[in-house]
């Protein structure tokens, strides 16, 4: 069974101009247990009553060893008239919101044995890769797997992380970032950059059924053209894992 707690805000900020950066802790103050990869739920209702919930990935950047964390970091897509927006959207820092999880398998796994990852995403669907970073390192040490982050935005502005991703890769040995402008690219261009959609990106960097994984997670339409893209190139859909974000009001 899924624990159920209330969240308590603790800060907030805009890190896209439609795009809400969320840090959360448990009001019982119990620290929060996740698998990088997972998701939580939110649990609310519409003005007339009726019970939903939103699903969001958890983006904290946490501890290799997969000891509990403080915070729970999550990034809110705004949506025209959406119930979660309205909730989430005006929530103050000190507010509360019920939630429940983690939840999913969009995760490394340990009987992995590949050579590379493929992690592909657009939107907030980079968030869970966020969360990944802590593992990259040690993956890498023990097994020599290396790891290719292909994140796509319309533009710079709606480019999440960004920095912290490009920075990692500076540091970070078997890690390399690809981020694609798909609408407009950088005022000022940036060693790595693609202009184009992330499908560019990807069939570049030669996807090779022996030996990589990939991982999609974002707008459904990507998902779907990329899963494709890999199965005609020859992945087996077994080493494709997906997750897709879909808008709801």
């Amino acid at each position: 069974m899924a624990d159920h707690y209330s969240l308590q805000l603790v800060s907030a900020h805009m890190i896209a101009p439609a795009v809400r950066h969320m840090v959360f802790r448990r009001a019982d103050g119990q620290p929060f247990s996740f698998v990088p990869g997972q998701f939580i739920q939110i649990h609310f209702h519409y003005a007339d009553g009726k019970p939903t919930k939103r699903s969001y990935s958890v983006g904290t950047v946490g501890n290799a060893d997969g000891a509990p964390v403080d915070a729970i970091e999550i990034a809110v897509s705004y949506v025209d008239g959406g119930a979660a927006t309205e909730l989430l959207g005006g929530l103050a820092v000190g507010g509360t919101v019920e939630a429940s999880g983690p939840y999913g398998r969009f995760c490394l796994f340990d009987a992995d044995k590949n050579a590379r990852y493929l992690l592909v995403a657009t939107g907030t669907g980079v968030t869970p890769y966020r969360a990944m970073l802590p593992l990259i390192p040690k993956l890498h040490a023990g097994r020599g797997c290396t790891f290719e982050l292909i994140y796509g935005a319309r533009t710079e502005a709606e480019l999440l992380y960004g920095d912290e991703f490009a920075e990692f890769a500076r540091t970070t040995p078997g890690f390399r970032f690809h981020p694609c402008f798909s609408r407009q690219p950088r005022a000022v261009p940036r060693e790595g950059d693609i202009h184009g959609r992330v499908q560019v990106a990807l069939a570049a960097l030669k996807p090779d059924p022996a030996n990589d994984i990939a991982y999609l997670c974002g707008n459904p339409d990507m998902v779907d053209e990329t899963f494709n893209l890999l199965k005609e190139i020859g992945l087996p859909v077994p080493q494709v894992r997906r997750e897709k974000y879909i808008s709801s009001r």
